[in-house]
């Protein structure tokens, strides 16, 4: 299976990649389906069905809206989040839905959209689809979100595949080990060999401006979360951070004393985490990183390394993005990156990995200790719950994107330090994660039934 970093790194639409992105792609998908068939035009009803996590967690991440978009005919990547609620209210009033933007036919919320508490076979983010004629069914397809905005159908499940591409990729790898293997045998950088594996895909030019494009996003969303306040929508009454403490930030003197400028440094860490996913939680335009819920890290760190390192440029914004993919995908192929499926450390463990890992490479890290930050940036974060709040990605999701950001520039100091040798590797650390998911409660991945999301309600 190869993965693209533009795999990884998507632009899309909050607050969650597993529940709303990918949930959109499912739709519009399905709906090119019925186009290809030629059964569009013979659709009168579209029953939503929606499984385990996305039905426990749906309302929360706006799943539900998001199927509807995604049947409407938009897509995650191109959408305008500003059109979702006017869309959402217009449909809710005419009981209509405007099925691949053009078609109306009846939509009553209560009738066909369906929660079902039971999970299917293959993944706990599932969803059917249904299409009726006037007097039978005319097509009916179930997918599975399977984090990051991956999807798959019920045909791809049942064979195994997990959103499959079989380009052949001169530098193939599946573990840490044979990624490093690979870099020591042809003199490469992380960053060098993974270039050469998007070049099957495209050329080097396009790879370049592609991620550069990835980083314009991200930036973008940084600085809106930056300028937007406010209370973020769901009920929580979640008051947006971001903002005032870029204000206090920009007023405050220099102070030259060590403790003043280390809690500078993490303050600015700390505000750019937060302007990313208090944006995601507001449903705002979104560079999935691996995912949504952990959107927050590979921005503030970059953005950490763009601010206060001189001479930084645009090759090194690619050759981050580069290594931090490499080890993503390690990530995604050996274990989880779906919050339903092996909790929040497959999202924020796997982002901050991912960041320590794109650090260490721009500040001259050899291959090994990027790998060791990689394995730092993971291991203590290993155990870690999805447990959120309400359903909605707010509490404690927006500032444990702000604590994993620090985390992983330290897991990359750490690791530039020593010479590389370390104890647990990357491997070992992905594995116990894969081990660790599958043993923990299901109650603890995404559904909202468990830690702090029951803890924090007051009886």
């Amino acid at each position: 299976m190869a993965i693209s970093v533009f795999d990884l790194f998507k632009i899309g639409i909050g607050p969650s990649s597993s529940h709303t992105v990918g949930p959109m792609r499912a739709a519009y998908d399905f709906v090119q389906a019925l186009r290809e068939d030629g059964l569009l035009e013979r659709v009168a009803r579209i029953e939503v069905k929606l499984f385990g996590s996305l039905s426990a967690t749906g309302k929360g991440h706006a799943t539900d809206r998001a199927v509807i978009m995604g049947l409407m005919g938009e897509r995650p990547d191109r959408i305008d989040p500003a059109i979702v609620a006017p869309c959402i209210e217009e449909l809710l009033e005419a009981s209509t839905l405007m099925l691949d933007g053009r078609l109306a036919i009846p939509f009553l919320w209560s009738r066909d959209m369906q929660w079902h508490d039971e999970c299917l076979p293959y993944h706990p983010n599932a969803m059917t689809l249904v299409a009726h004629g006037h007097a039978e069914t005319l097509w009916s397809n179930t997918y599975y979100s399977i984090g990051g905005g991956f999807v798959i159908d019920e045909a791809q499940a049942e064979r195994g595949e997990l959103d499959q591409d079989n380009t052949v990729l001169p530098y193939d790898f599946n573990s840490a080990a044979e990624l490093m293997a690979l870099c020591r045998m042809h003199d490469m950088r992380i960053s060098e060999l993974m270039l050469e594996n998007e070049k099957a895909w495209r050329s080097e030019q396009e790879v370049r401006d592609g991620l550069w494009q990835i980083w314009q996003a991200m930036q973008a969303c940084v600085q809106r979360g930056l300028e937007q306040e406010g209370i973020l929508p769901g009920g929580l009454n979640v008051k947006r951070r971001a903002a005032s403490l870029h204000r206090r930030l920009l007023a405050t003197r220099d102070d030259q004393s060590l403790i003043a400028s280390t809690f500078g440094a993490m303050d600015w860490v700390n505000v750019f985490a937060l302007a990313v996913n208090e944006e995601n939680a507001a449903g705002g335009r979104m560079v999935t990183a691996p995912t949504n819920g952990a959107a927050g890290i590979i921005p503030a760190v970059l953005h950490y390394y763009m601010k206060f390192q001189p001479g930084a440029c645009e090759r090194d914004v690619v050759d981050f993005l580069l290594a931090a993919a490499a080890v993503g995908i390690l990530c995604k192929k050996n274990a989880s990156i779906s919050g339903a499926e092996v909790g929040c450390q497959g999202e924020v463990g796997s982002a901050c990995a991912m960041a320590a890992a794109g650090l260490a490479e721009v500040m001259g890290g050899s291959v090994a200790q990027v790998e060791n930050a990689a394995e730092i940036g993971l291991e203590h974060n290993l155990g870690l719950t999805c447990d959120p709040v309400g359903g909605l990605v707010q509490v404690p999701c927006i500032e444990r994107n702000a604590i994993a950001s620090v985390k992983a520039i330290n897991a990359a100091q750490m690791s530039l330090r020593g010479d590389g040798e370390h104890f647990i590797s990357l491997d070992k650390a992905i594995r116990t994660m894969r081990d660790t998911g599958r043993d923990m409660q299901d109650k603890y991945k995404e559904t909202s039934r468990g830690g702090l999301a029951v803890n924090a309600i007051e009886c």
